[in-house]
């Protein structure tokens, strides 16, 4: 089935993804810090359609991501309750669903990362394309740390460790830039063949 106008059905569904998120959340400054730059994202593809439309494949992931930025944002990382069933049902030391979100964040950027590079910049397709984009994921990851780092310090000094949703993990910040690091390249190993095909319907559809 083809969506004619798949950023309008992006925006909607993300919409009322969020709307659900929003009601009685763990605690909103939590769920604002998880779900702002998702929005962010969502607007900006919204505004900038007319001059730069994506592929429907980036429209779909970018659909999936938001909806488990929303599902942090809701119950936090730490305490998410269907991964809260998991980690009793297998005797987990913690909660993995953080995990789940740093995947995505090396997953999804990896196509946007592509799909940017190969329309604007004339790179070809090949070994640099895929070393670009899987860096690029790896730099947005620890950027992403660096700002939780900024914002535990500011608004949480008295218990950061908590906030952060580090679980007693020690080493947390650098299994996440892992997990996105892992994302980005299951991405670009399994996909892009699909996302050339995606593009290729865009450019045979026009604008």
């Amino acid at each position: 089935m083809t969506i004619r106008n798949p950023v309008r059905a992006l925006v909607i569904y993300c919409a009322a993804v969020l709307a659900w998120s929003a009601f009685k959340p763990h605690d909103y400054a939590t769920w604002f810090f998880e779900t702002f730059i998702g929005i962010g994202g969502v607007v900006a593809l919204a505004l900038t359609q007319r001059r730069f439309r994506f592929s429907n494949l980036v429209y779909l992931l970018v659909a999936i991501h938001f909806t488990i930025l929303a599902v942090g944002g809701k119950y936090t990382y730490a305490l998410n309750p269907w991964f809260e069933w998991l980690k009793g049902a297998l005797g987990l030391a913690r909660n993995h669903f953080d995990r789940v979100g740093h995947f995505a964040q090396g997953f999804v950027p990896a196509i946007i990362a592509r799909e940017l590079l190969l329309r604007t910049s004339g790179l070809k397709r090949g070994k640099w394309l895929a070393f670009l984009c899987i860096a690029t994921c790896l730099a947005i990851s620890a950027f992403y740390e660096l700002i939780e780092w900024w914002a535990a310090a500011l608004f949480y000094p008295a218990n950061p460790a908590e906030w952060l949703g580090m679980q007693g993990d020690l080493w947390d910040a650098q299994e996440d830039m892992f997990m996105a690091l892992l994302g980005a390249t299951c991405a670009i190993l399994l996909l892009s063949r699909l996302h050339d095909r995606s593009m290729r319907k865009l450019e045979e559809r026009g604008p």
